[in-house]
């Protein structure tokens, strides 16, 4: 198996306001306090298959412009998704599923360029972004629970699609098993590493009190189980994949 980072945008930031100040207001955090920003989905090879984790805008899309002082700034835009997910070798008719953590644009708007892939998502979100078709999978996490979550979908050997709500009302994430660590592509359960470190909420949610769940339940299993945490909005994603970094709380 191989994991890797198909990377979009890149050199942005966010403050601290944004990235901590979900439950306890943003007055309560430094907006001066800045993290690193970027935007990375991933991809799976497990020889047999090529599988997508989110994918990102559709082509040409134009990201808002850098302004000093705004909660996040996304970066300076490296590749469309597709030109990014093409230098890394592959082809879109390769891809046979397309697993989405949740239904913001930058995590699932890119779907339409591959053909031939069936799209896990949560019936939730399905139902947000009015997903129909024969590709279309709604998730009913029939394998039950997966270590301290209850709900899981074995998508394929050691790659597991595991219901986390709260960023949004459908959100998930997904574990890949790889050489004895856990490969943890969280989607948005949090902005930055700092905030999972720190035990923080975004100021991004749907439902308040499942993220805390989520978040919780993240925390728990990265204490006890080997896990390199993969995120999409800052740098560390790309980073903790390239050195296999285990992360530390």
């Amino acid at each position: 198996m191989e994991i890797k980072a198909v990377r979009m945008f890149d050199h942005g930031f966010m403050n601290q306001a944004f990235a901590f100040g979900g439950e306890e207001g943003k007055d309560k955090f430094d907006e001066q306090i800045i993290y690193r920003s970027s935007l990375q989905n991933f991809l799976i090879d497990t020889g047999s298959e090529v599988i997508l984790v989110d994918t990102g805008f559709v082509n040409d899309f134009a990201a808002p412009e850098k302004k000093l002082g705004a909660p996040l700034y996304m970066g300076e835009k490296l590749k469309d998704y597709t030109q990014a997910f093409a230098e890394l070798g592959y082809k879109p008719e390769q891809v046979t599923k397309i697993l989405i953590t949740h239904k913001h644009p930058d995590h699932s708007a890119a779907i339409q360029y591959f053909p031939n892939a069936k799209v896990f998502v949560s019936p939730e979100d399905a139902d947000a972004m009015k997903l129909e078709g024969a590709n279309i999978v709604r998730c009913t996490y029939k394998d039950g629970p997966y270590h301290n979550f209850p709900k899981c979908e074995k998508i394929a050997d050691g790659i597991y699609f595991i219901e986390a709500k709260g960023h949004t009302k459908g959100n998930s994430i997904i574990v890949a098993e790889n050489d004895g660590l856990f490969y943890m592509m969280h989607g948005d359960v949090t902005y930055c590493d700092a905030a999972l470190k720190a035990n923080k909420l975004s100021i991004v949610f749907e439902d308040i009190a499942a993220a805390r769940e989520t978040l919780d339940r993240v925390r728990e299993f990265v204490a006890n189980n080997p896990t390199v945490y993969l995120s999409t909005h800052c740098p560390e994603g790309y980073e903790n994949l390239e050195m296999k970094r285990v992360m530390k709380l």
